[in-house]
């Protein structure tokens, strides 16, 4: 299986695009960690094939309401790739209007893998 996800991408604008693949070993971690990142970044309705995935960035920052429903409809389809999964939202940050996202997760290995997205 591969992913695609980019890496040294700067206020969402450059970076380079590298394939995530299932390691030697059959483990699948990093992939569906990546693949979650692509989707908490993915706007609503822009996916051609799942169009219901992805949540409304540009809209709850226009209205000021957090996209909460949607990041929770998000980490229960993720969640059964990994141990435990939680994606918590994180406190505004002062000049900086995207919503922001803890992700913390645990491997099936119970490697723990905690990150923070920006949508």
């Amino acid at each position: 299986m591969r992913v695609w996800g980019r890496i040294n991408q700067v206020n969402g604008l450059g970076g380079t695009w590298v394939a995530v693949e299932t390691s030697p070993s059959g483990d699948n971690s990093q992939l569906c960690l990546t693949w979650l990142v692509q989707v908490l970044k993915l706007n609503l309705n822009e996916d051609p094939f799942y169009a219901n995935w992805g949540i409304p960035a540009a809209q709850s920052v226009i209205s000021q309401v957090q996209p909460d429903y949607y990041v929770n409809l998000t980490q229960k389809r993720f969640a059964q790739y990994f141990l435990a999964l939680v994606v918590s939202k994180q406190a505004a940050i002062p000049n900086k209007p995207k919503p922001t996202y803890a992700i913390n997760a645990t491997t099936f290995q119970g490697a723990p893998m905690l990150g923070q997205i920006a949508t």
